[in-house]
């Protein structure tokens, strides 16, 4: 049974405090083997891949089989049926358009100084997409991790995901193949993020890595942070539910079970209003669970990390919102855009009674890559921007130099830095 708590307790307080601080991660410390691992790759290139690769996922690969071929892609489009090739579709040309609504402008203009200012935005070069191939499958990260990249402008999109005794997911290959993947590696674990990092004979570096993984691929990609960009460090799936009792229990039930069957570590929180829906929803998630291909999975995610709170007054869950700062929040009220304009800190917003999260999982558009672990506190969701950088421009003529030189002067000289304060006093004959 998940934990049960109220604001009329004594020590409420404590609970939310303890709910807070609770680490989900594991506890098992990686760090070593995975320095070892990147040190190895680094040193070796591809014989350290193809060794891991070896030892970690069973089967054997050279530099001629690494990639996946043309002729493994018209497999996969053969082994997919045309409804789900009609689904990845349809997903894939909803998360292109709300991507491409967010591409960012550039900005040219001139001050009242006379001084031109400016921002240019370009795409990285190269970047490096990880799909995970453990507990489940999952086709909807290809296309989430890889259109933004696309809709940037990145000209090389390269997808590494571990592929265990050989075999390859169809609907993985599809997927990349849909989102405009331009190579892809049957390698996976922190080997794959070392050479994407690092880069070796087979597989050239990259500039950006995205994409979620094991504790071993989240280490790995700490680790390359500052010889490549990465997207963010994606912890156990989360969700936060608020609902009041006018809603169905068993939709409720089902909606917590849909990130506690991602992982033991998930966590399903709910928030209301009213205990008897409460004691509902908790019976409903029992019945649930009995029918779930994953309910040794989502059972265990539920009885060690679940959740109820109720309050007296869901005005009362807006401040527990913000500190928890979930990966995704549900909103299940009357007038949840109201609602929803005083929650700061979540990862994506989902409004009203008929918006499951499974839904922008899929098909709704917006990135399903969000911060985890209460990094939505100061972090954002997956897009068009961790695939970019900035360029500021910066224009003076004699006259704006004028304008604002001196300035600029005096506060070199104050810094002790006369080259900077004398490469502006030339030009003004000074």
């Amino acid at each position: 049974m998940a934990h049960i708590f109220s604001q009329q307790d004594i020590d409420f307080d404590q609970k939310f405090d303890a709910l807070l601080q609770e680490r989900r991660a594991g506890d098992d410390d990686v760090s070593d083997i995975v320095r070892s691992i990147l040190k190895d790759v680094k040193i070796r290139g591809d014989e350290a891949v193809f060794d891991y690769t070896s030892r970690f996922d069973h089967f054997d690969l050279c530099a001629d089989t690494a990639r996946v071929s043309d002729a493994e892609m018209a497999q996969a489009e053969k082994d997919v049926n045309s409804k789900t090739y009609d689904a990845l579709k349809i997903a894939a040309k909803r998360i292109q358009k709300f991507h491409q609504r967010h591409m960012p402008k550039d900005d040219d203009f001139t001050d009242e100084e006379g001084v031109r200012l400016g921002v240019c935005w370009n795409a990285v070069d190269a970047a490096g997409i990880y799909v995970p191939g453990g507990k489940a499958v999952y086709p909807s990260s290809v296309l989430m991790n890889a259109i933004p990249a696309r809709v940037a402008g990145v000209c090389r999109l390269v997808m590494v995901f571990p592929a265990p005794n050989g075999y390859l997911n169809p609907l993985v290959l599809v997927a990349a193949k849909l989102a405009g993947v331009d190579e892809i590696y049957k390698i996976g674990g922190a080997q794959a993020i070392g050479a994407l990092a690092y880069g070796t004979k087979t597989i050239k570096a990259v500039d950006v890595i995205a994409g979620p993984g094991n504790a071993f691929v989240a280490a790995a990609k700490k680790e390359v942070f500052g010889i490549v960009g990465i997207d963010m460090i994606a912890g156990p799936s989360e969700i936060l539910v608020v609902a009041d009792g006018k809603n169905n229990p068993s939709w409720t039930a089902m909606d917590l079970l849909s990130q506690a069957e991602h992982d033991e570590m998930a966590q399903a929180i709910l928030i209301t209003d009213d205990a008897d829906f409460a004691a509902d929803v908790c019976a409903a998630v029992a019945e649930h669970l009995k029918n779930l291909p994953r309910a040794k999975i989502a059972k265990k995610a539920w009885q060690d990390y679940g959740c109820v709170i109720i309050v007296n007054d869901l005005s009362q869950a807006v401040p527990l919102i913000n500190r928890l700062a979930p990966e995704h929040l549900e909103l299940a009220i009357d007038q949840p855009r109201e609602f929803a304009k005083k929650v700061r800190h979540a990862g994506s917003i989902f409004l009203g009674r008929y918006t499951p999260e499974a839904i922008g999982d899929y098909v709704a558009g917006p990135n399903h890559v969000l911060p985890t672990a209460r990094s939505a506190r100061f972090s954002s969701g997956l897009s068009v921007l961790n695939y970019m950088k900035r360029n500021s421009l910066i224009e003076c003529n004699l006259e704006s130099l004028r304008n604002i030189g001196v300035s600029a002067m005096i506060l070199a000289d104050e810094e002790g830095l006369q080259a900077h304060e004398k490469s502006i006093a030339l030009r003004l004959g000074k």
